[in-house]
């Protein structure tokens, strides 16, 4: 779900230059301020595999603990992910795992902190999404039809648009 736009205000593209080429958007104007960001997905997975996880048995080892720490360590390396992105100093990153029965999943939500001039949006995106993935590899030998779903932010705050919450 996206978040409400104003019909009077147009939207332009932020990392677009007058000539359609992409560019780096310039923070050098911007106010330094506290910025946060939450962003959630999941791994749907047979009930098996939710049981394999909980049970910590299978082969790769703890895969709540490891996908956890994958997130945080792709937050902070966000920046040579995605070409656009500013490398930033994070001041917390916060990545939870939860084992959810029904729909049998691996719930992700991650919380991004930094005190700066640009989001810390991509950060928290990246995190789920990398957490996500570790997720898939660590179970894949059991579980082939794994699918990680439903990654987007809820929540940011900070900066020139303030907060915004999205359902």
């Amino acid at each position: 779900m996206a978040a409400e736009q104003n019909p009077e205000t147009p939207q332009e593209l932020s990392h677009i230059d007058a000539q359609g080429r992409a560019r780096m958007v310039d923070v050098g104007d911007k106010d330094v301020s506290e910025r946060r960001a939450v962003a959630e997905g999941r791994v749907l997975i047979q009930p098996e595999t939710l049981d394999l996880i909980r049970n910590s048995e299978l082969k790769k080892g703890d895969v709540l603990a490891t996908a956890e720490i994958a997130g945080v360590m792709a937050a902070k390396r966000t920046h040579e992910l995605v070409p656009l992105c500013h490398p930033l100093m994070l001041n917390t990153v916060l990545v939870e795992l939860a084992l959810v029965d029904e729909p049998p999943s691996v719930a992700i939500r991650a919380e991004v902190r930094c005190t700066g001039k640009t989001g810390v949006e991509m950060e928290a995106l990246t995190a789920v999404s990398v957490a996500g993935l570790t997720v898939y590899d660590m179970a894949k030998a059991v579980d082939r039809g794994m699918r990680i779903d439903a990654i987007r932010l809820r929540e940011k705050d900070g900066g020139r648009s303030g907060s915004v919450r999205l359902g």
